[in-house]
């Protein structure tokens, strides 16, 4: 089955012989038991609900993994992933990520005994001199949050499978629909479903999805202890969202790519970060890994104020965090996703005052960038 219909049907789980489409919104706390020892299969909907499950099935489906786990936000499930390591454990991770994923490295893992450090995963060479006989995962975004860093999925899986080591695999810039780590060598890959596989700004979701049978029992443990999981209605969102995915990635990425090639051109911006530019650094790899680019775009202007002026000015393109929805958004990561990480390492990174985050939507391409030129033009 093509994805794009795994996308629509992506679950064989039926509930009941209404013969309904849409499936059901299964608003139940607690399940009632047909007898002393006997279970439906639903208890409690903190263990599993129904129709919880049914969206896990589908983005295990589309990851082509063997199950999913659903949370809350992406966040919760990041914070469960942790819970699979103990003080004195070592985490080697890319050094531009999502500033929730930094802070909560920085302050909670390292409050629990757990260590990371950051680096450029997409050298090969560094990750292996960073490894040590405590380190257990290998943790990477790619392309990564806001600067676009790719990394060679397949040959860092070749690294922490020597090495006995987990490799972790956040999915969510790229979605199924472009990259499936798993088929590459990742253990485990992560989402934030708020964003492009739910696609409308309208709900928060995170993912977790693992092929092994002894991670899976872990992780399930984890979760149905610490209690952070998608309740129904949230779920239905998301898998009403799902299905329109493989429509939406395609206009996201076709405009993204007209968007990015025309933020070259503008006299104010001075740089322009995407990968599906040829003469970007990760340009070959994503190719290798992945079936597109995706419809991020990080770019950097000529001073603050013109940045300032950019959020100020834009009017069909949205001044607000997130991305991944069918409204453009433009995000400020210097003030906003990246505030908490630590001023040295953010500037080295380029997350600067003059640096913007271009989500592109599904609008007409023509109309957002009357909108960006109309705001750097001013």
């Amino acid at each position: 089955m093509k994805i794009n219909t795994k996308c629509v049907h992506g679950s064989n789980k039926r509930f009941d012989n209404t013969g309904a489409v849409s499936v059901p919104i299964f608003q139940s706390a607690t399940f009632i038991h047909p007898g002393v020892e006997q279970s439906t299969g639903y208890d409690y909907s903190r263990l599993q609900n129904p129709t919880r499950e049914y969206l896990e099935d589908i983005v295990a489906n589309l990851e082509e993994g063997a199950e999913a786990l659903a949370f809350s936000t992406g966040m919760a499930a990041i914070t469960a992933l942790m819970e699979l390591f103990s003080p004195g454990d070592h985490i080697i991770a890319s050094d531009d990520l999502y500033g929730g994923s930094v802070r909560l490295f920085r302050h909670i893992s390292a409050k629990n005994g757990v260590r990371v450090t950051l680096l450029d995963t997409g050298d090969i060479h560094a990750l292996e001199g960073a490894i040590r006989p405590e380190t257990k995962a290998v943790f990477v975004e790619t392309p990564t949050n806001p600067m676009m860093q790719v990394t060679d999925i397949a040959a860092v899986a070749q690294i922490t499978r020597a090495n006995g080591l987990l490799l972790v695999v956040d999915n969510t810039f790229l979605t199924p629909y472009l990259q499936r780590p798993l088929t590459l060598g990742a253990d485990i890959v992560i989402h934030s479903g708020t964003k492009y596989l739910g696609g409308h700004n309208d709900t928060l979701a995170g993912f977790l999805v693992v092929n092994d049978a002894e991670l899976i029992q872990r992780l399930r443990f984890i979760y149905t202890s610490t209690g952070a999981c998608l309740s129904p209605f949230d779920s239905w969102l998301i898998i009403r969202g799902i299905k329109t995915l493989a429509l939406r990635m395609r206009q996201h990425e076709k405009s993204a790519n007209v968007i990015a090639h025309w933020l070259r051109k503008q006299p104010k911006v001075r740089a322009v970060y995407y990968c599906g530019f040829e003469d970007h650094p990760g340009h070959a790899v994503n190719n290798k890994q992945a079936d597109g680019f995706g419809a991020v775009i990080s770019f950097e202007v000529d001073n603050a104020k013109t940045a300032r002026d950019m959020l100020e000015r834009i009017k069909l393109v949205h001044f607000a965090e997130s991305l991944g929805g069918v409204e453009s958004l433009m995000t400020y990561p210097y003030m906003q996703t990246h505030a908490d990480v630590p001023e040295e390492q953010r500037l080295s990174k380029g997350i600067t005052d003059k640096l913007l985050r271009l989500s592109v939507g599904i609008e007409d391409v023509n109309d957002i960038i009357a909108d960006l030129s109309s705001a750097l033009e001013e």
